[in-house]
């Protein structure tokens, strides 16, 4: 089940509304300064708000006629203040080789800069074009009674149209998956070279996450420079995991939850011999956000208009880009395991997925995008994936607060709960510990809350 830090949100939660208060009060020195940036500087409009989990936009209109214009802001307190120009530098870099290396329809970066460059210190910003469409997610989800239900694919979906949206995706993945990089992190064009190369670390979602919903998580753990090993990055990403069992406070409710959650990070690094293929490389661009919440389309013709939201998008292990969708019913398998079962998601999930494997691989035989002298197609790649659990263990691995429900439901088998001899001897202490944190953490929350 996944467990938030409640005083690391609320102070988040806080941290956002009083930035919002200055946003709002400053909304026409904003206006005026995205008009400023576009060229002739025509006079503009606010025309509304577009608000997402980690960031806010404002929508301006001008007296030209010209297209509208989005600028969109990093939240505080929900994008941690530490990563936020590298958060919005990284995304405009790959946005900026999307453009120039792919035909993803991603909306034109007209401007962007850091937090010295945005009006009263707001925060660092893009400016792009507006682009018109409705959320691909909403043209596909059941319908729903309140903006808080669960999106979930309808299960009367048209499958003609649903065919077409699968194949406009999976051209969008074969062109990622032809895509090589040296190294493992975020990518900058060279200017000397002409060429784009990975130059920063890795700044990934979980890293975001564990900053502002874990009070006092030590940072210095995070990865500093690039990967050129895929096993060593995966392991980071499992000593994140663990770092996080031992900081956060209230992520087990009792005895028997310490233990298992200590079992299941434990032996997801073991895990990473079996799993991780490809170790030098090449590797891969891959997004955690490339899903339909995150897609607009033409609400008559089911065509994509834009892909947004490529923040924490980075060159990974070539095996992230080999894995089936995981957003094929736009509710994710870790909602799925912690609100229904791994049998409702298998019943569900399973035929969508073929559905997907043959839209791709009718793309894959009319362009032939995918197959290279000596490779596999990506949809031959998908199905391995599926079939040896790697789609799990990767989907596991990239998820702080989900790799316990993926382990047991997905990857545990009998008897690979048993640890090496030195790490079993730790775990009657570590449950010690984990009691003694949460009373600790549940004396401060009536405190805190009760008052």
């Amino acid at each position: 089940m996944t467990v938030f830090d409640e005083l690391a949100e609320t102070d988040g939660d806080n941290e956002f509304k009083a930035w919002l208060s200055k946003l709002i009060d400053a909304k026409q020195e904003i206006v005026a300064f995205v008009s400023s940036r576009r060229q002739g500087s025509p006079e503009g409009e606010f025309d509304g708000y577009l608000k997402g989990s980690f960031n806010l936009s404002l929508v301006v209109k001008f007296n030209d006629g010209g297209p509208k214009a989005v600028i969109r802001f990093p939240k505080p307190g929900h994008t941690a203040t530490d990563i936020r120009d590298e958060k919005v530098r990284n995304e405009v870099h790959f946005l900026q080789f999307l453009s120039e290396k792919t035909t993803i329809p991603v909306p034109r970066v007209v401007s962007w800069g850091l937090m010295k460059d945005s009006p009263q210190l707001l925060g660092p910003f893009i400016i792009m074009e507006y682009v018109e469409g409705v959320s691909l997610a909403t043209l596909l989800k059941q319908p729903t009674q309140t903006e808080q239900d669960e999106v979930i694919l309808a299960t009367d979906v048209d499958d003609t149209k649903l065919d077409y949206v699968y194949e406009q995706l999976a051209d969008y993945m074969i062109q990622f998956s032809r895509l090589d990089f040296s190294a493992i992190g975020a990518i900058a064009k060279d200017p000397s070279l002409d060429e784009w190369v990975v130059n920063e670390r890795p700044l990934t979602y979980n890293m975001n996450e564990l900053m502002t919903v874990v009070s006092n998580y030590p940072t210095t753990g995070f990865p500093t420079a690039p990967f050129t090993s895929a096993k060593a990055f995966l392991r980071s990403l499992a000593d994140e995991h663990l770092v996080q069992l031992r900081t956060q406070r209230n992520l087990a409710n009792d005895r028997e939850d310490a233990k298992k959650r200590f079992i299941a990070r434990h032996r997801f690094k073991q895990l990473i011999s079996r799993y991780c293929f490809d170790d030098t490389g090449p590797f891969k661009p891959y997004c955690d956000d490339l899903q339909p919440s995150n897609m607009l389309a033409d609400p008559d013709t089911f065509c994509i208009t834009a892909v947004l939201d490529f923040e924490f998008t980075n060159t990974l292990p070539a095996q992230f880009a080999y894995d089936p969708p995981w957003w094929l019913l736009l509710l994710g398998p870790d909602m799925w395991l912690e609100n229904h079962s791994m049998e409702e998601f298998m019943t569900r999930y399973v035929p969508r997925l073929e559905q997907f494997l043959r839209a791709l691989e009718r793309v894959e035989g009319r362009t032939n995008w995918g197959r290279r002298q000596g490779d596999q197609p990506l949809s031959a790649r998908m199905r391995e994936s599926w079939a040896t659990g790697r789609f799990w263990f990767d989907y596991g691995i990239r998820k702080s607060f989900d790799i316990d429900a993926v382990y047991w439901a997905a990857l545990h088998k009998e008897g690979d709960d048993e640890l090496d001899e030195e790490t079993a001897k730790g775990i009657e202490e570590f449950a010690d510990l984990k009691m003694d944190q949460l009373r600790a953490y549940d004396a401060e929350c009536k405190a805190r809350f009760s008052s």
